[in-house]
Formats: C-alpha cells, structure tokens, sequence
C-alpha cells in the first residue's frame, strides 16, 4: 500500500526542489522530517508541507502506522514556464523564464 501527495505548479525550478528530494529519498518519515527543517534552501519549505501532507493522506485514507512510513518515491517534473520579458540596451528585450514544478512524494510502510 501507498500513499501520496502532489504538489502542482510550485513556482520553484525543478532543478532546485531535485537537489533536497536526494537528501530525503528512502529515509524514514522522522528523519525525512528532520532533514528538511534543517536544510537552508527554499525547496525545503514546499517539501515539509508535503510531506505532512502525505502523512495524513496515510493515516487517515489508507489505515497506515505513521511510525512505519518511509519516502519510497520523490520527484520532480517541469511544470508550464512562465515566460516574461525585460527591456535591455539598444532597443532589444531579454527573455526571463520563471520556472513551475510538479512534485510528487511517495510513501510506503516498511515490512517487517
């Protein structure tokens, strides 16, 4: 049995939410917890939202121990890029990007 939590157009790169899912994949709940509140980037605060957010989707919709649980998946994909222009010299605009991600986390109880 599994649990999950989707955190849709987070408007945040992907490739900076990737680098805090590595330090929490296949790390229990606990320690997964731990980690993000203790990580200084701003990924760390979208993480720990959905996390608590998985959890409870655990408890309250699947029956499960949240003392077992453990982050069997996390990933991040782009999401729709909002693309936005600023002026530059000699008449020319300059393209800005600003980046959207799709987060997943997955949670699975440990066996015994």
């Amino acid at each position: 049995m599994e649990a999950r939590a989707v955190l849709r157009y987070a408007r945040i790169s992907p490739r900076k939410v990737k680098i805090v899912l590595d330090l929490i994949r296949n790390k229990p709940v606990n320690v997964a917890k731990g980690i993000l509140a203790n990580t200084p980037k701003s990924a760390s605060e979208y993480l720990q939202k959905l996390l608590a957010s998985a959890v409870a989707n655990a408890e309250n919709n699947h029956g499960m121990d949240k003392n077992s649980l453990y982050v069997a998946e996390c990933f991040a994909t782009p999401g729709p890029t909002l693309k936005r222009i600023q002026p530059h010299a000699r008449g020319r605009a300059f393209k800005i990007l600003k980046r959207t991600s799709h987060i997943t986390l997955v949670l699975k109880e440990k066996e015994n």
